[in-house]
């Protein structure tokens, strides 16, 4: 393995996640899976290929046309809300330490 429970431990406790010592080994398989996946890609030859900043498709840009709106504003967007506030969205507090 080359993903410690330590470790898995240590990113859990980063992202301020509570685990279970279940959770924690099956993380670690899948956190191992993950890396061993990358030292197979990193085994493949790419000296003659030539560095992309984005991925485009054969044929052209298959992106849509960016078209300006007008904005939604404040009202339209707070009118679903549950708890709309003075012009922001009203939220229960998520984290605690």
């Amino acid at each position: 393995m080359k993903i410690t429970e330590k470790e898995v431990r240590y990113v859990a406790g980063l992202a301020n996640l509570r685990l279970s010592d279940e959770e924690i080994a099956r993380l670690r398989q899948d956190l191992d899976g993950i890396l061993e996946h990358m030292d197979k890609l990193n085994e493949i030859d790419t000296s003659g290929v030539e560095p992309m900043a984005q991925v485009l498709f054969e044929g052209g840009d298959t992106l849509r046309p960016d078209v300006p709106h007008e904005p939604l504003g404040s009202h339209s967007a707070l009118a679903n809300a549950p708890q709309p506030g003075n012009g922001y969205f009203k939220v229960p507090k998520v984290i605690e330490r």
